[in-house]
């Protein structure tokens, strides 16, 4: 599903323009991001958990070259479903 078709189920679930709701996902999903800049963690209860994790610096190969090089640290955006979501995608259990 695109960003497009998104904002047109958005808007047809909630009786609303398109335009509405694609100011609604942008506001959603700007929030989203400065949380995760500020290192907090946003929970959508039965919806999931997007969070940042810290991936460590480590030895790897140039494909090409097949030479080492060092692949520095960095932060990551991670996301991990809820409940709900899982039950909602792959059946009960």
């Amino acid at each position: 599903m695109t960003k497009a078709e998104l904002v047109a189920s958005m808007a047809g679930s909630a009786g609303i323009s398109k335009a509405a709701a694609e100011k609604a996902l942008n506001g959603f999903l700007d929030a989203i991001k400065k949380s995760l800049k500020k290192g907090s963690k946003v929970a959508l209860t039965g919806f999931g958990t997007f969070s940042v994790s810290n991936r460590k610096a480590r030895m790897g190969r140039n494909p090409q070259t097949g030479a080492a090089i060092k692949i520095k640290a960095t932060k990551v955006p991670k996301f991990t479903a809820g409940k709900s979501l899982k039950q909602a995608v792959g059946g009960k259990r």
